[in-house]
């Protein structure tokens, strides 16, 4: 395939860069805005080959050469920026890509964007959004500007997110046992057992190396008092797919520059599924055979499950390819059946197996449980691990992190306030406007109310369901999230942005240095969820500090 744009450095272009702060600066937002002087050629960069000089241009400079700077692009002292520091200069480890993005054209930049956009729509990523009458299948937004950090700042992450994920499968092996949490009075007894995702049908089931959750995705936050977990993603955790993808197309658009910066790759993330989810299989076997279970062709992460089939190597299958026989679990085949050892589900336990959960389900496969609680197959995630990322249940898990493991949290939670208390209910009615409220089973976006967006119709109704139902939701402070640079209509604006980096835990547990990240393309939106209006772009984590 050809490539049309690369990412030679264009630095040589604006040597004289000297930024200079908006008046602004000294007291509040501040507007960057540069002064440039064209004083060298450049012999490389994002332009496409064909592109010929034109007449008008600047004397050596190439053709149509506009200066892409960041004039109008508003900092705030209250919101962490991902490239800049709060005086308007580059982040040491963003300063790269900052001089690159600066010394670009316009005609540059937009052409690397919709290089970048035409290959999602040439590999077919979508997603659904499901709405009241209809599904709407989309092609998820992508920015092309891609997100940085430091090296040493993404190890201390990882170390974070390794303590959380040990602490979520003790906490996991514990309450389905003995749940000795609940006797020492460290969380409610009705916390647990009162939780929708709570499966009393998995009590005294013991997962392949007591690992209940093998591949979990955390969702970050960062605002200028540091990273918190916004929530824990532990049952079918979804995004990888477009992880992956979001490389391939940012790197093939910027390669030269992702050389230069050494960034960390994550295309290996199948390989390290792949070893993850043999690491889980029964005991005994050596070379086992991995299914990945769909719900099928009309689930809206789909495309997903296909990638992930390929990346790892294993059969793509449904619930009606399967057959349990005397404890052991078959896929049907054009040679005959053949013995599954692993199955990494994507389907949700209520369809999981119609002997064990729902009965009417045609999703999953009858007596699959049964085989799992032989030992014969392993299932991942176990099913009744959505216990541990409801949204109240979350609220405990830096206890959690004290009582199993007698460690601090290396990440702190958002402050949280459960509405099944009373005073937290009390507060929650009297700051709405102030408060984001979740629904505690919710996910993607849905059924929840961002105070400071929401109008005091919808804040009313949201108050009418709280006194109704008060243990259904959780409310949290309306959090500043950083942003970072994002092409926009063909201009560089900020933009809200999370991530989620995916947490693999077999016999060890691994980390990609990388990361889904989500950003809120409309200004000043806080939701960064695709199915609300958001897209995502790539993040690189860089070798040098």
């Amino acid at each position: 395939m050809t490539r049309l744009i690369n990412a030679a450095s264009i630095r040589s272009l604006l040597i004289d860069s000297e930024p200079t702060l908006h008046p602004a600066a000294q007291s509040g937002p501040v507007s960057v805005c540069f002064r440039n002087r064209l004083t060298d050629p450049d012999k490389g960069g994002w332009r496409a080959a064909n592109i010929p000089l034109e007449k008008g241009d600047p004397p050596g400079a190439p053709a149509g050469l506009t200066s892409m700077n960041f004039d109008g692009y508003d900092l705030d002292t209250d919101i962490y920026d991902e490239l800049f520091r709060p005086d308007g200069t580059p982040r040491p480890h963003g300063r790269d890509l900052y001089e690159t993005l600066l010394d670009a054209s316009d005609e540059d930049l937009n052409a690397v964007g919709e290089w970048v956009t035409r290959s999602f729509t040439h590999e077919g990523i979508t997603f659904t959004v499901y709405g009241d009458d209809e599904a709407d299948e989309r092609i998820i937004p992508i920015d092309c500007i891609p997100r940085v950090m430091a090296g040493s700042e993404w190890r201390g992450l990882a170390k974070g997110l390794e303590q959380r994920l040990a602490a979520l499968n003790a906490f996991l092996r514990d309450i389905y046992s003995s749940a000795r949490i609940i006797s020492d009075g460290v969380i409610p007894p009705d916390m647990i057992f009162g939780c929708p995702q709570y499966r009393i049908e998995m009590q005294g089931f013991e997962a392949p190396r007591g690992v209940w959750v093998a591949v979990c995705g955390t969702d970050l936050v960062r605002t200028v008092d540091g990273f918190r977990v916004l929530e824990d993603n532990l049952r079918v955790p979804s995004g990888v797919s477009y992880m992956i993808a979001i490389r391939k197309a940012t790197k093939s658009a910027m390669r030269l520059l992702y050389r230069r910066s050494r960034v960390g790759a994550v295309e290996n993330y199948g390989l390290v599924l792949r070893q993850t989810l043999r690491e889980m299989a029964p005991e005994g076997c050596d070379d086992p055979t991995i299914a990945l279970l769909t719900p099928g062709v009309y689930n809206s992460a789909f495309y997903e499950h296909m990638f992930l089939a390929r990346q790892i190597g294993a059969e793509l299958v449904e619930g009606r390819d399967l057959v349990v026989e005397d404890g052991h679990v078959y896929m049907r085949t054009t040679t005959g059946l053949r013995r599954v050892d692993v199955i990494y589900r994507r389907i949700d336990d209520d369809f999981l197996d119609p002997l064990v959960f729902r009965p009417d389900s045609l999703l999953g496969s009858p007596g699959l449980l049964h085989a799992a609680r032989l030992g014969n197959v392993s299932v991942v995630n176990a099913p009744g691990t959505g216990v541990a990322d409801d949204k109240s249940v979350y609220a405990f898990v830096p206890d959690m992190i004290r009582y199993y493991l007698a460690e601090e949290p290396l990440i702190a939670n958002v402050d949280t306030y459960l509405c099944r208390r009373p005073e937290d209910l009390e507060y929650t009615l009297d700051n709405l406007e102030h408060l984001v409220v979740k629904r505690v089973g919710e996910s993607g976006g849905y059924g929840m109310l961002v105070g400071p967006h929401a109008d005091a119709e919808e804040r009313n109704r949201f108050a009418s369901l709280l006194r109704q139902d008060p243990a259904g939701f959780v409310a949290q402070p309306t959090l500043a999230l950083s942003r970072a640079p994002c092409l926009i209509d063909g201009r560089l604006e900020p933009r809200h942005v999370d991530l989620r980096p995916f947490i693999l835990s077999g016999s060890e547990t691994r980390i990609v240095p990388g990361a889904f990240c989500r950003i809120a393309l409309r200004r000043g939106s806080l939701v960064v969820n695709s199915s609300q209006g958001g897209g995502a772009k790539d993040f690189w984590v860089l070798e040098k500090d």
